[in-house]
């Protein structure tokens, strides 16, 4: 079924020539190169992105969920198994910062900014002993949770955005890349009455790739990694103000076969999501570059026009010290 939905719907991914002169600034990737616009660490700051021949493209729509979707010639290491389903990831955060970055869905081509909110910019809270984000987080791409649906397990509707990943790997990324990773189960955090599924995935190209096949791997070669992203999730809005947060499951991991079927499942609720025939006001923008049958995907000049419009790159901003500061959260 699976392989019969992505083969029916994807064109061939980003065969087009660039047309646009590169920035300076353009950092390369693999398969994907990001362009960053704005200035860091302010309201403006924007990521965007560009596929290995230049072409302007959403992290969200057009980046293939399965690694296997890449161009000819991929090929995975040695160590992991030819028979192993990949995803890739497009990283937002990475590990030990603080920026709550994130694809924006709301905007042309959903570039990656720093979420905002009442007017300031957010950053997690450095709750002891943990510092900014735990792992490399992100979003699985062409993956969407539905808000009009209820889980049947959760019986909570989804968070209207892209399914999100922790990477536990050892390496620390970068915002913006996009890495391919092996899923090794779930978590259902239930954030303010909706299900908010995090991933737990491994980086193929990390050294411990081979090992971590499940869920109880992860509890062998890595003790005490699962309990404290539990420990993360529940305490992390606390320093705002807010209660603890909960869990489906009674806060239990789900194996690896139960998460892809929920990958699966997000990944049809996107697939709706961009053939629907028009958008409703401030709905998800499905503004895309390769989806041959969506009836929003844009031309090569619509996409271009977007960065065009962005604002020019600039020096970062200096952060406030507040971002360092710790907090303690008692039980």
């Amino acid at each position: 079924m699976c392989s019969v939905v992505r083969a029916a719907f994807l064109c061939s991914q980003f065969s087009r020539k660039a047309t646009s002169l590169f920035s300076p600034h353009l950092r390369k990737m693999v398969h994907y190169q990001t362009e960053p616009r704005g200035r860091a660490n302010s309201p403006d700051y924007r990521i965007y992105f560009r596929s290995s021949d230049g072409a302007c493209i959403s992290p969200f729509h057009d980046i293939p969920l399965y690694a296997a979707d890449q161009q000819e010639g991929d090929v995975p290491p040695k160590k992991i198994k030819t028979n192993e389903i990949l995803f890739n990831m497009v990283v937002e955060v990475p590990r030990w910062s603080n920026a709550k970055m994130e694809i924006a869905t709301k905007e042309p081509l959903n570039p990656i900014k720093q979420d905002v909110k009442k007017g300031k910019l957010r950053y997690v809270a450095n709750i002891f002993p943990h510092k900014g984000y735990i792992w490399n987080y992100g979003a699985l791409p062409q993956t969407w949770e539905d808000p009009s649906h209820t889980d049947e397990e959760t019986k909570c509707c989804g968070d209207n955005d892209p399914i999100d990943v922790c990477e536990i790997g050892s390496k620390v990324c970068a915002t913006g890349q996009v890495i391919q990773v092996k899923v090794l189960g779930i978590l259902a955090l239930i954030d303010e009455g909706e299900t908010d599924w995090k991933v737990i995935a491994i980086n193929i190209e990390d050294p411990d790739a081979s090992s971590l096949n499940s869920i109880e791997d992860v509890r062998k070669i890595k003790p005490g990694h699962l309990e404290a992203t539990v420990d993360w999730f529940k305490k992390y809005k606390v320093p705002d103000g807010k209660p603890e947060n909960r869990f489906a499951f009674n806060g239990q991991f789900k194996d690896k076969d139960f998460a892809i079927e929920v990958i699966k499942a997000t990944h049809i609720f996107w697939k709706a999501l961009v053939m629907r025939k028009k958008m409703k006001g401030e709905e998800i923008i499905c503004q895309n570059s390769s989806l041959c049958d969506s009836p929003f995907r844009c031309s090569d000049a619509e996409a271009r026009a977007v960065l065009q419009a962005a604002a020019e790159y600039g020096e970062p901003l200096p952060v406030s010290s507040e971002v360092d500061k710790w907090h303690f959260v008692t039980k």
